[in-house]
């Protein structure tokens, strides 16, 4: 500093170099010096006023502090705010103190200026985050009363007045016994938990707690900042996914269903009770670990890469972790979020005792039926025994009087009975026997066809119209290749007769096969007599024939019926008297058998291609 006018003194070089500003302002308010500091915020302004330079004024200030220090030599401190080199608004607390000369007269003003521009800031966005946090903020002192409080606290709390903040935030009249506050006087450090209060309604609140030491002087721990979240409704969703958590635990475990979840790197998440049974494993070894290959269709793991890719096999087998072939109902699908593969799911219901009904149920048919004509039976025996007993009188009567002619025809009576009598137990026997299917893979167009071809010169001889209705591309099925053509050549047969037996002009007999809703459908029909009600209603319980007395033993249909229904099918027919009937034979491709050696087998190649 070279102020002409302004002893030097030893001080000069260190107020240089300190770091608030400093400026020397003589009577008429004009800068006479000033040192780097002052320099770095407002400018070399040497000569000019001060009111011009800190606030851009034409005039001096109204209450200007530094005349006042001039007239009666008292220094000052005072906030303002003024512009800055750049004129931006800054914010600075000055210190006016008074120059004397020699004589003890003031000459000259120094101000001391230091910035609180960023202090202001710091302090405006503190006091910002305090009151507008979206959490109660409270400082406590010693005694755990609230001296302070923001915004959010007061609009819930009301004013503290000094309250306890356990009175404010839990209506009680005792310190808390697990009080973070108090943790944090002890130790002076940070402590976070849980608590339930309620609100100045009376409402329950629940709140995480943290709370963090304020420091003063040596250390000391003289107050604390207590911050609660509240959590109500947070809780309130625990609470419910914890309820449905237990709810969807229940329902897993106890499903009928074998369920298995798996991560993306195929390791068991879950398992429920049911699939431990199924696939014969203890979940305890299971969980957590790879799982085996086994547990899952290989379509399964083959789809992972498809978002949302499901595998349905509605009647397949698995093998169980003992080796058991297991028949059953799969689903597979992928689990996938927001386009990340989470893993997938195998849900497998267990068909064995399904199955096993399936089959007793047949075998209940079977036996009902066989039940059912036992009395036909008696009587069709009883027929057979009167025939019988003619020949026996007819043969003995001519023997006794030498009548030859009499005896042959006793004897053709006689021979003729005892063929139907042998004829029809070796049925009834082959019927009641219940054969077991020998079933593979076969054509239906092509079994029918040989039924066709068989009855070809017959029906021609007849004078009966035969045509076969094939439908092109009928798959191929699972069936008794025997059983089948011995249905439709018992159908064909009967259809046959009826026309036989009918005086229309023209009759046909049509056979068709075709594949429709899921099922394998063969018909015959004819345009013979047709069958009137109260027959109809007999035609698969008793020994029943149309073909007449003495041509059939009346167990065709029910042999087709018992033959249909060993392939999971049925047996229905339409049939007006006088108009002709049709007999409809339906199979469902998800009911037929399958032999054991060839079911692993396709089950295999279903997965390998995704099918089932």
């Amino acid at each position: 500093m070279n102020a002409p006018c302004w002893p030097v003194s030893k001080a000069q070089a260190l107020l240089e170099e300190m770091p608030s500003g400093i400026m020397v302002m003589d009577r008429d308010f004009r800068i006479v010096d000033h040192n780097r500091a002052f320099v770095d915020v407002y400018g070399t302004n040497v000569g000019r006023p001060c009111y011009q330079v800190y606030k851009d004024r034409g005039t001096a200030c109204p209450d200007c502090p530094a005349q006042q220090t001039f007239d009666d030599g008292r220094p000052r401190v005072l906030e303002e705010t003024g512009l800055d080199r750049n004129g931006q608004t800054i914010h600075y607390l000055a210190r006016v103190v008074p120059l004397r000369d020699e004589a003890g007269e003031i000459t000259h003003v120094a101000a001391i200026t230091t910035d609180l521009t960023a202090t202001k800031r710091l302090q405006r966005e503190y006091q910002t985050l305090f009151e507008k946090v979206p959490c109660y903020v409270a400082v406590l002192n010693r005694d755990r009363r609230v001296i302070k409080a923001n915004e959010m606290f007061r609009r819930t709390f009301g004013e503290p007045r000094g309250d306890f903040c356990y009175k404010l935030f839990k209506g009680r009249r005792t310190e808390c016994e697990d009080c973070p506050a108090d943790k944090t006087f002890v130790d002076g450090r940070s402590h976070t938990s849980r608590h339930v209060g309620q609100t100045r309604d009376g409402s329950e609140t629940h709140y995480v707690v943290s709370t963090a030491p304020l420091l003063q002087g040596d250390g000391e721990t003289t107050h604390v900042i207590e911050m609660a979240l509240d959590v109500t409704e947070m809780t309130a969703l625990e609470a419910q996914l914890q309820h449905a958590h237990v709810f969807r635990q229940a329902l897993v475990e106890n499903a009928l269903e074998a369920i298995v979840v798996i991560d993306e790197a195929q390791k068991v998440l879950l398992m429920n009770k049911a699939a431990e049974t199924l696939w014969g494993a203890d979940r305890r070894t299971l969980i957590g670990h790879k799982a085996p290959k086994a547990m899952l269709p290989a379509a399964l793991r083959r789809q992972r890469a498809s978002t949302g890719a499901t595998v349905l096999l509605p009647d397949t087998t698995i093998t169980s972790l003992t080796g058991e072939q297991v028949p059953v109902q799969l689903a597979g699908m992928t689990i996938f979020h927001e386009g990340s593969y989470l893993g997938g799911a195998v849900i497998a219901l267990d068909l064995r005792a399904m199955k096993d009904l399936e089959r007793e149920k047949l075998t209940a048919e079977r036996l009902a039926a066989v039940g059912q004509t036992v009395a036909g039976l008696a009587h069709g025996i009883k027929n057979v025994l009167m025939g019988l007993e003619g020949g026996m009188y007819a043969f003995q009567s001519g023997m006794s009087k030498g009548d030859d002619e009499r005896m042959l025809q006793g004897w053709e009576m006689l021979q003729e009975n005892i063929n139907r009598i042998t004829t029809f137990v070796k049925e009834f026997l082959e019927f009641a026997r219940g054969r077991t299917p020998t079933v593979h893979l076969i054509d239906p167009n092509e079994v029918a066809a040989k039924v066709v071809d068989l009855f070809k010169d017959k029906a021609e001889m007849a004078g009966i119209r035969l045509a076969f209705e094939p439908q092109a591309g009928v798959p191929p099925a699972f069936m008794d290749e025997e059983g089948i053509h011995a249905c439709l050549v018992n159908l064909v047969s009967n259809a046959l007769d009826a026309c036989e037996t009918s005086d229309k002009p023209d009759p046909v007999v049509t056979v068709r096969t075709h594949d429709h809703g899921g099922a394998l459908v063969l018909e015959v029909a004819d345009t013979g007599t047709g069958i009137d009600y109260e027959i109809r209603k007999k035609v698969f319980t008793t020994f029943f024939s149309t073909k007449g007395s003495g041509k059939g033993t009346g167990l065709g249909l029910l042999t087709t019926r018992k033959i249909v229904q060993q392939h999971g099918g049925k047996v229905s027919f339409e049939s007006t008297a006088g108009s002709g009937s049709v007999f409809r034979l339906e199979f469902p491709h998800d009911r037929l058998p399958r032999p054991r050696e060839t079911e692993g087998a396709l089950t295999q190649t279903g997965d390998e291609d995704g099918t089932a």
